[in-house]
């Protein structure tokens, strides 16, 4: 997906965030696509599940994903 610098100056949920975010924003991540699940994502990146749950709380807050209970988390449609 991206890079993430385990030993860089930003926290890792807001390079987590800002990653998904770019993806998002780009258009490589389409309305309505489920995000890997946080597990998933944290065992990939060798990471803490809590630090995932954190950036996707975050992108949810900001409406950028929405989340389904016993479903995962999905990109939130963009308006044009």
């Amino acid at each position: 997906m991206f890079d993430i610098q385990l030993s860089g100056k930003a926290p890792i949920y807001e390079q987590l965030y800002g990653g998904i975010a770019a993806l998002i924003a780009s258009g490589r991540l389409k309305a309505d696509e489920k995000l890997p699940a946080v597990r998933e994502v944290a065992k990939s990146l060798g990471i803490n599940p809590n630090t995932v749950q954190k950036a996707y709380a975050q992108l949810e807050s900001a409406g950028l994903i929405y989340s389904m209970p016993a479903k995962g988390s999905y990109v939130s449609a963009q308006p044009q």
